[in-house]
């Protein structure tokens, strides 16, 4: 063993530097009969839905249930930080809106037909209430937020409270006004006591194309729709509403169009004008004052109809129940986190809660959508939201897997179901709408994954596998959104050429690096599923193709990066040679500096556009390591597992990695594979809780539908998940126990430390057992979850031998198949 030897203890940071169905009414809740554990604590009160919700974060901090469609929360009017609705700034509040995706970066997603209660019109004429975005927009204060799994609140400057829960389709409000005559922040006059809630046609990023909207004069029900456009792809999407109110007798109805109101029409169309962004319109409803200073409001959705919209809230909620909706969102995430027991003894309060937040955000999406597809007929389930695969397949998924099969099983089925219907599997997909693809088609690596992991019930996997054939066969039109680009150059080359032809399709001819090793990934996983489904031939032609990656690896790269460390910047030689490099048609390569697009270099420089360079949102550095099928092969390459860890070391110490991005997440535990299972204890604490604790601040980058989340759960937990693989790397937990029960045979399994401190001194597995027997492996499979058992580590200061030896490495393509 090489003799480096790292310890943790308080101040390590520093030093390692210097080294190299619901459904509620006022009668009670139907939640299902499956037991809500008993907790020595209120898992709650270590849930913050607010962490991520400022600095990047994006993250939805409203009220969902597990995947649920309906998502309330107030919006806010900050461009930078409104993608999840919600920012923890002062920025000023817009409205609420029912729908939302969490974590995005980009454009704004959703956000739709947001209700804005106002206590009163100045002077009692209804034109003289604030109807625009920007002419409504009101301060919050702040310490009135309250956002729980299942319920938010907020109270604005106005006086006016507002309370927010929502069922599978529906979200429900409960606001409470002012007494009579309190002042309006917007002119800080007296009103009359005449409640207005309006609703706007609107969505978060101005989006709308068309809309209608209609008010019943009699009882105040407003109903209507709009079509706009998703946030990061192609196409249109419609959607409709219908809000009902309970709480004071109908004063007054009307639609309202800019700044002017009227009681006539009831009615209202708006088509394209060229208007950027588009005519403020919607429709508003009056009040006679409430006896209880409360209204209940409650909207319905559909991407079917209005009439589906209205059916979905009153069957729902038929009763207005907001306390009991709220308790029956509370007992389904109970439910959903219940699965997972861990002994806290000496954990401090703040790791508590980047835990349980992090699995709570990993289960806010992909979205089921199921029987509001109005694209094609099927029995099967619909999700949405896969805001991207490409962010999800290395956590997320395996996460679901782990804590709620049946969830994974069912999004399992959309996407084949997906497939079955618009020919591709998709890479991202969002509002009934084909997302842009950023890389390979990892759609693959979810399936393969699914099915490595008994993922089985109602699965189709014949036409699963066909979905995967037909990403590494055929080359869609469009591959921005769907499927792979440059096949042919792919199956006549073996890679991505950076001035690739290719008259077959469309898409950016961009990130050639890491689309060839994403590609190479994709492959590997296509071949796991022929083998295991009797396709001999396509398993070992597969597997062939896996191995392109290595065409794309230049020997004598050298890399020359920029040293941070001291006062002055300066540029110094990596003393490390061998990268992936772009190639040409003619064989030859180009030249991309390998620490281009890291936090050293340019680090914005390789997104998804036309001048993106040939690695996406990483550089060469990082995506040199990205050979998870082969790592034995890329060991060797690298120069051996001991310049190997040396240069791992470097990638996470330089300052070249950013664990902000999802690509990062593999690399902080692919030291198992040189043998030193220990470097990757090390450094999985070395990002947490450095990089993800328990503020408002507190994640790394865009959450990207729960990542991040599902990075802090897994790692904590102590097996890391290769996704695609039946492969856990074994870390020890960050705490003293950890029990998970599987939703699929109902058995426990346990990881448990002993020798275990909450300082984490003792990071490094001096040995272990498994059921009482040796267990020398660094790596455990999935049966592990599915039958249960224990899984004991003894722990320790120093490094030990424990999983060094050859034959205690994870399978790699080269040594294992």
């Amino acid at each position: 063993m090489e003799a480096i030897i790292y310890r943790i203890k308080r101040g390590w940071l520093p030093a390692l530097a210097l080294s190299t169905c619901v459904v509620a009414g006022n009668k009670g809740v139907v939640i299902g009969t499956e037991r809500v554990p008993n907790w020595p604590f209120d898992v709650f009160d270590y849930v913050d839905p607010l962490i991520g919700t400022i600095n990047g974060g994006h993250v939805f901090p409203g009220a969902t249930l597990p995947f649920g469609m309906a998502k309330a929360v107030a919006d806010v009017n900050n461009p930078d930080e409104k993608q999840g609705g919600f920012a923890s700034d002062n920025s000023d509040i817009t409205g609420f809106s029912h729908m939302h995706d969490s974590g995005t970066g980009g454009s704004p997603s959703l956000g739709n037909f947001p209700i804005f209660p106002q206590t009163g019109c100045p002077g009692d004429i209804v034109d003289n209430c604030f109807f625009t975005k920007t002419d409504r927009a009101s301060r919050r204060i702040n310490d009135t937020v309250e956002a729980h799994p299942g319920y938010f609140a907020i109270s604005l400057n106005t006086s006016v409270h507002t309370e927010m829960t929502v069922t599978n389709h529906t979200a429900l409000y409960r606001i409470t006004f002012p007494s009579n005559s309190t002042k309006s922040a917007q002119n800080q006059t007296a009103l009359p006591y005449s409640p207005l809630i309006l609703v706007d046609l609107t969505d978060l990023p101005d989006s709308r194309i068309n809309g209608s909207v209609e008010v019943d004069g009699d009882n105040g029900r407003i109903v209507g729709n709009g079509t706009f456009n998703p946030s990061f792809g192609l196409g249109t999407y419609d959607l409709h509403f219908c809000a009902d109110f309970s709480g004071a007798p109908i004063r007054d109805t009307g639609v309202f169009m800019n700044n002017r109101a009227g009681s006539e029409p009831k009615n209202l169309r708006i088509t394209p004008n060229g208007n950027s962004p588009p005519i403020p319109a919607g429709a508003w409803t009056q009040f006679e004052a409430p006896a209880n200073n409360q209204l209940l409001v409650r909207v319905g959705l559909s991407f079917i109809s209005t009439e589906q919209a209205c059916h979905n809230a009153e069957t729902e909620l038929p009763n207005f129940g907001f306390d009991d909706a709220r308790k029956a969102a509370e007992e389904v995430w109970r439910q959903k986190l219940g699965v997972i027991n861990v002994d806290t003894t000496g954990v401090s309060d703040m790791l508590q809660t980047v835990f349980w937040s992090g699995t709570y955000r990993a289960m806010i999406s992909p979205q089921d959508y199921t029987g509001e597809n109005p694209l094609w007929e099927s029995d099967e389930p619909y999700y949405d939201s896969y805001y991207c695969i490409w962010d999800s397949f290395r956590s997320i998924h395996p996460l679901i897997t782990l804590l709620d099969p049946e969830s994974q099983t069912k999004m399992t089925r959309s996407l084949i179901d997906i497939y079955r219907h618009e020919g591709k599997l998709p890479d991202c997909r969002m509002s009934l709408c084909k997302g842009f693809t950023q890389g390979g088609s990892n759609a693959d690596v979810v399936l393969a994954d699914s099915y490595l992991k008994n993922i089985t019930d109602g699965v189709d996997w014949v036409t699963g596998y066909e979905a995967v054939v037909s990403d590494a066969e055929d080359e869609p039109l469009d591959w921005s959104v769907e499927g792979r680009g440059g096949l042919t150059s792919w199956k006549n080359l073996g890679y991505i050429p950076t001035d690739d032809f290719d008259p077959y399709g469309g898409g950016p001819f961009t990130r050639s690096i890491s689309r060839t090793v994403e590609y190479a990934y994709n492959d590997f996983c296509v071949a796991e599923m022929a083998k295991g489904l009797g396709h001999a031939g396509d398993a070992e032609k597969y597997l062939e193709r896996s191995d392109n990656w290595k065409n794309m690896y230049k020997a004598e790269q050298t890399s020359f990066v920029t040293n941070t460390t001291g006062h002055i910047n300066e540029t110094l030689d990596s003393g490390f040679t061998g990268f992936l490099q772009p190639r040409y048609l003619n064989g030859t390569f180009g030249f991309q500096d390998p620490s281009l697009c890291s936090p050293l270099y340019n680090f914005t420089s390789c997104y998804l556009k036309p001048d993106g360079h040939e690695t996406y949102e990483g550089s060469a550095w990082m995506y040199t390591f990205y050979v998870p099928q082969d790592m034995a092969t890329l060991i060797t390459t690298l120069g051996g597992p001991s310049t190997f860890v040396k240069r791992l070391s470097y990638l996470h110490t330089s300052g070249l990695l950013y664990i902000g991005d999802e690509q990062a997440f593999l690399p902080v535990f692919q030291f198992h594979y040189a043998g030193r299972p220990g470097l990757s204890a090390y450094f999985s604490h070395f990002y947490i809780p450095s990089q993800f604790n328990g503020t408002v601040e507190g994640i790394a980058g865009n959450d990207d539908s729960g990542a991040m989340g599902s990075f802090t759960t897994l790692s904590m937990m102590g097996l890391w998940p290769v996704p695609g693989q039946d492969v856990y790397l074994i870390t020890p937990p960050y705490f003293l126990e950890v029990n998970v029960t599987s939703g699929q045979t109902g058995k426990v399994a346990t990881i448990r430390n002993v020798n275990f401190d909450a300082e984490y001194e003792n990071i490094y597995i001096q040995s272990a057992t498994l059921n009482g027997e040796s267990y020398t492996k660094n790596w455990i499979t999935h049966d592990f979850w599915l039958e249960g058992g224990v899984l004991e580590l003894t722990l320790g200061r120093n490094e030990s031998n424990w999983g060094t030896k050859d034959e205690d490495l994870p399978p790699s393509s080269s040594t294992s198949w």
